[in-house]
């Protein structure tokens, strides 16, 4: 940290900023120079003025964070840690080559990136997470937000904007690097920094307009945004692409190129440096604040008893945050069906309205894992699809959080498709690294939301809004990547694999066919992802004859889990699952009319045989 602002050091510093940019992008061959080199200056006074940020202990907790929203402009990300002395020169001219942790976007392969950014528009909703959680644990870091002027773009920015301000995170500032130039031409708004003002304004923000090279007025902005008090800050920053590069400066068709010619623009720009920034670590910040527990139990539910798993949900996470200060709920505004609000009655210090805004529910929860929590985040199934992409993103970031879709499948009836999530098992199947679950009863549920606290990646919980019967007595554990065979002879001549609301049907076309002379076995596949393999090949070796059944579309979801496991096996699968457009109907109609009734899987095994 400068004892006072030297200019001529910071313009130093962001001319090596842009030099090392050059070079790592001209080493790789490819990458986003130009967008590096508008946001150097920003970059620089922030590391040299007003970061904290201890490089050898990243897990300090009163450190900073800093989040590239911007991200193809990792170049820029490395050069700096290069001047913190995080790396050194050689890792830097490693970029994007395999086996680096230089990566073409950032990720947390490196332990000071929080959150793998490079999708855009998603910088700016995981850090309105973090910032709640600084507020959460009563510490006094700052989250800062490198976005690009394109992405502001984006709906989830939007979100993401009034959210923060009607929260009034005044440990957020956003420095959006105008640079007027996007990956084919023109940005909507160019240099019309006021259009961005009057935005952000009107949610609620602080507004700083300045010129993005001038290290004064940054220092002064950076400066006004970590003393703002009540509500967020916005840095509207005037750059130029490829700043200091006369074959690139302000140009068009430059974006996401090695320059042509790296040795003159280096030159230009006045050659290599060996600047080193010393980053301020930060003062003794305390330990974050945690939340009491006391002892709590998982909900119990008897035998035939009709419950709907949504109810088990709400339940099993209200005494679960009793158990647990780090587990906290967030709810898309539907907490009344989701049953979410058994927990916000319980804790609503640790429960989060995020409103009809997917994204940013998602988004939030990913934030909130970065400083350890534990998020629940809950929807109905068929809404999740609209934060999709943030979840892919949360598997690229490895990121722990646990998401709950409710109201699935054409079981929730009258409501029609609109609101059917028939789509969702293969989503969250698809999303690295992650863990889907589908529970039958209300037991089963209660347990698998106690499962989740502790699992790594992107995990879904599947729940069912109408009544099922309790078929599993209370305390049974169901360890994800299991199931359990319902039915099961040695004269079984099939074997009909189900989950959640299926799992009934089943059982009771087993029980059907048994008194038809016909032996089927009946297996409760909750755990679809990862799903009990072994369970599976017995079943395909034993019967040969597997009937899976599923509240969900064809593609992608239980039917295609089971056929991963088994189809080197060579077994005779038929999948019935959801193939025409629903309509309003009452659930047993729905299921009837899809053909995933307890009717349609008799009649399947006997086709089969």
């Amino acid at each position: 940290m400068m004892p006072e602002r030297d200019l001529q050091f910071l313009s130093d510093l962001a001319a090596q900023l842009r030099v090392d940019s050059v070079r790592a992008a001209a080493a790789a061959g490819s990458g986003h120079p130009t967008s590096s080199m508008s946001a150097a200056d920003l970059m620089a006074v922030l590391f040299a003025c007003h970061l904290t940020y201890d490089f050898g202990d990243p897990a300090n907790p009163a450190n900073d964070h800093l989040i590239f929203s911007k991200g193809h402009a990792s170049p820029l990300l490395y050069a700096l840690y290069k001047a913190a002395g995080a790396i050194d020169d050689a890792e830097l001219l490693s970029f994007r080559r395999r086996g680096s942790r230089m990566e073409g976007h950032p990720t947390p392969r490196l332990p000071w990136v929080d959150v793998a950014t490079g999708s855009l528009g998603q910088g700016l909703p995981v850090g309105v997470g973090v910032a709640m959680a600084g507020r959460l644990e009563r510490m006094p870091y700052r989250v800062w937000v490198l976005c690009g002027d394109s992405e502001l773009a984006e709906g989830s920015i939007w979100e993401a904007a009034e959210h923060a301000g009607t929260e009034g995170l005044a440990n957020l500032t956003v420095i959006v690097d105008v640079n007027r130039l996007g990956q084919r031409g023109p940005t909507r708004h160019g240099w019309d920094t006021g259009a961005y003002a009057r935005r952000f304004g009107a949610f609620g923000w602080h507004t700083i307009e300045i010129d993005g090279h001038d290290p004064g007025q940054i220092d002064y902005a950076l400066g006004d945004a970590g003393n703002t008090r009540r509500r967020p800050t916005v840095i509207l920053a005037k750059t130029r692409k490829g700043e200091g590069v006369l074959e690139v400066e302000n140009r068009e068709g430059a974006h996401g190129k090695a320059l042509k010619d790296p040795e003159q623009a280096i030159g230009e720009l006045g050659g290599p440096r060996d600047v080193r920034v010393e980053v301020r670590a930060p003062a003794d910040g305390g330990e974050p604040f945690r939340f009491d527990t006391r002892p709590a139990t998982v909900p119990e539910y008897q035998l035939g008893d009709q419950v709907a798993t949504r109810a088990a949900y709400g339940a099993a996470l209200a005494a679960l945050g009793a158990a647990r200060g780090d587990v906290v709920a967030l709810d898309g505004e539907v907490a009344d069906s989701t049953k979410t609000e058994e927990f916000a009655e319980a804790f609503p210090e640790r429960f989060f309205e995020m409103y009809i805004a997917e994204q940013q529910l998602v988004a939030a929860a990913v934030g909130l894992q970065v400083r350890g929590w534990k998020p629940y985040a809950a929807t109905f199934a068929a809404f999740l699809t609209r934060a999709h992409d943030f979840i892919r993103m949360a598997g690229v970031s490895q990121a722990a959080i646990r998401l709950v879709g409710s109201h699935a499948g054409v079981a929730i009836g009258e409501d029609g498709p609109s609101q059917m999530g028939l789509e969702d098992l293969a989503m969250m199947r698809a999303v690295y690294g992650s863990t889907v679950l589908y529970p039958c009863d209300a037991n089963q549920a209660a347990a698998l939301v106690v499962e989740m606290a502790d699992l790594a990646g992107v995990s879904y919980l599947r729940t069912t809004r109408g009544g099922t019967p309790v078929i599993y007595q209370p305390g049974e554990r169901f360890p994800v990547g299991g199931s359990r065979v319902l039915r099961h002879s040695p004269d079984d001549r099939a074997t009909v694999i189900a989950a959640g609301v299926t799992v009934h049907e089943a059982l009771a076309a087993a029980d059907e066919l048994a008194e038809n002379g016909i032996p089927v076995g009946v297996i409760d596949l909750y755990s679809v992802k990862p799903v009990d393999t072994a369970a599976l090949v017995e079943a395909a070796t034993t019967t040969g004859n597997l009937i899976t059944v599923e509240d969900h579309r064809l593609e992608g979801g239980l039917g295609d889990a089971v056929l991963d496991a088994v189809s080197e096996l060579g077994p005779r699968v038929v999948k019935l699952a959801v193939r025409g457009l629903p309509a309003s109907a009452t659930p047993a109609e729905q299921l009837a009319d899809a053909h995933i009734d307890r009717r349609a899987i008799a009649e399947a095994v006997k086709r089969l045989l």
